[in-house]
């Protein structure tokens, strides 16, 4: 197979989803498997379970180090979408009063705290009478959990001793660590497989071909399709987008137009599969553009929000709500995926200039809150209309009038957000994840009830548009220059790596309906076969 199967092989969708972003999440795991108020949670003390994600996780590091015998520039594209620097920052240009933080406020964790009742050797709980739930590609280290879901309750486990237990119902997966690298196979006939994967398609490709996405039974994805969507899973509330706490008035940002651009844009994953900075490299040359993070920086913050952690801040909000426009570029162009990159200017009174869910429009407050850039030929013909509203007060005003007044006229965002079963940052309400738990929970009750009164039980099988995203595409008007071999790179893999992934959605496929345990060379050998 040589250096080709090695540099797009493995590392090719498994390391790109390790993004500081994602890691600052995985440095919070503790916290949001606590995070449910409206449930109890009972830990389980059990001896001799190790916390196999961690096993995991050592895996995929050795089948990285394995590839570093390959001097493949794709092996170092791989590298660099993982990689993010430290920063030093200084801006004399931001407002004065409008930086200072001494620290993050406890608020402004996504999920917060909750007690817990463990359980010791004197009341130890029986669990063979209760479903098992394992985490074969946990989010948690927690050995054994007795997880209580409205009447029903399950036994939720990341022990893969139980993975033939006679009472394992469902195999639970995070999208992002889901691998050809160990599955629980053969999968017999009551085992149903559960996908949670609300992060972007770069992290996983192969989920989001037919193939794959339709070994699942249940799924919890950005998709409003989805059994459980995740689709507004950046948005607390209502409140938070009609909220006039950090908006900035509009004659002190044309105040501030004296020393601000009409734009910012704030990035430090650079070259993702959306293409966006080339847009944005694009768009500079037509207008003014404050640049922060690692992506095309012209401007600095202060010190104190060089941390990840600190694009919630107070600080970093009090900063951006100066400005009148914000771009709001997402890292991939799927429908449903949309991230904090559209709520957050949203929340703060700033203008969004959106690239990215070709669906964007369903789920805008109102018809006006944004400007799309779909619907611009070039960056030439967006510039022109930004400097157009920013000129004129009362154009401008049209697109934050919906959140002076308080007023979201979008029924279908209302519904999702009044309907979903699960909170952000609130302690009375289960997050996502104990949603996706008790759903999966639920469905399998729902099968043993129906088959102790003698029926069928219900085939629930997850559909594509669960989890669809076109292939990526680059834009034209980015010609490489000699300073920049690398970016372009980085852009092009991801094309190359979105193709290769249906094969190995394909072979993963045919290996998986065989239903025998199968090794790496395997898979590699069937998806490079000729």
């Amino acid at each position: 197979m040589g250096c080709r199967a090695q540099a797009l092989g493995p590392s090719s969708t498994a390391l790109p989803g390790h993004s500081r972003e994602l890691d600052w999440k995985r440095g919070n795991q503790d916290r949001i498997w606590r995070a449910g108020a409206t449930r109890r949670r009972i830990s389980l003390v059990s001896h001799g379970a190790g916390p196999h994600h961690h096993i995991l996780k050592c895996g995929e590091k050795a089948a990285l180090l394995r590839t570093l015998h390959c001097t493949c520039p794709a092996f170092q594209v791989v590298v660099e979408l993982g990689k993010f620097e430290s920063k030093k920052f200084k801006n004399p240009k931001l407002q004065d009063g409008h930086v200072e933080m001494e620290e993050e406020p406890e608020h402004l964790h996504p999920f917060l705290k909750k007690e817990e009742l463990t359980l010791t050797r004197t009341n130890k709980v029986e669990v063979d009478g209760f479903p098992v739930m394992l985490w074969w590609t946990p989010l948690t280290g927690e050995a054994g959990r007795l997880g209580q879901c409205g009447a029903d309750a399950c036994f939720f486990t990341v022990n893969r001793t139980y993975v033939d237990h006679p009472m394992t119902k469902a195999f639970l997966f995070y999208g992002t660590d889901f691998n050809i690298d160990s599955l629980p196979l053969p999968r017999k006939a009551h085992h149903d497989w559960a996908l949670f994967h609300e992060e972007s398609p770069k992290n996983n490709y192969k989920l989001f071909h037919k193939p794959v996405i339709t070994l699942f039974n249940y799924t919890a994805t950005f998709s409003r399709h989805s059994h459980l969507p995740l689709t507004t899973q950046y948005l607390e509330a209502v409140e938070a987008l009609t909220s006039l706490h950090y908006l900035v008035p509009l004659q002190t940002k044309n105040d501030l137009r004296k020393r601000l651009a009409p734009l910012a844009y704030v990035q430090s994953d650079c070259d993702p599969p959306s293409d966006r900075d080339s847009y944005v490299r694009e768009l500079m040359t037509y207008i003014e553009v404050d640049s922060y993070g690692e992506c095309l920086r012209n401007q600095h913050l202060p010190q104190s929000l060089g941390n990840p952690a600190s694009m919630d801040a107070d600080g970093f909000y009090r900063i951006i709500a100066q400005y009148k426009f914000i771009l709001a570029f997402e890292n991939a162009v799927c429908d449903d995926y949309i991230t904090e990159k559209l709520w957050r200017p949203l929340k703060l009174g700033v203008v969004p200039v959106y690239y990215g869910s070709p669906s964007i429009a369903d789920w805008l407050p109102s018809s006006r809150s944004a400007v799309l850039v779909s619907e611009f030929p070039h960056p030439r013909e967006l510039a022109s209309y930004i400097r157009r509203l920013d000129s004129d007060d009362g154009l401008y005003t049209a697109y934050t009038e919906w959140k002076l007044k308080g007023e979201i006229s979008n029924q279908r965002l209302l519904a999702a957000l009044r309907e979903r079963q699960w909170g952000v940052q609130d302690v009375t309400q289960d997050n996502y994840i104990d949603a996706f738990e008790c759903m999966v929970c639920s469905k399998v009750w729902d099968n043993m009830r129906l088959q102790q009164k003698g029926l069928p039980p219900k085939n629930w099988k997850a559909e594509v548009s669960h989890l669809s995203c076109p292939e990526p595409t680059v834009f034209a008007f980015s010609p490489v220059t000699p300073q920049a071999p690398r970016r372009r790179s980085l852009r092009e893999m991801w094309i190359p790596s979105f193709r290769q992934s249906k094969r190995e959605a394909q072979a993963l496929r045919w290996l998986v309906d065989r239903n025998q345990n199968f090794s790496t060379q395997e898979f590699w050998a069937l998806v490079f076969k000729d």
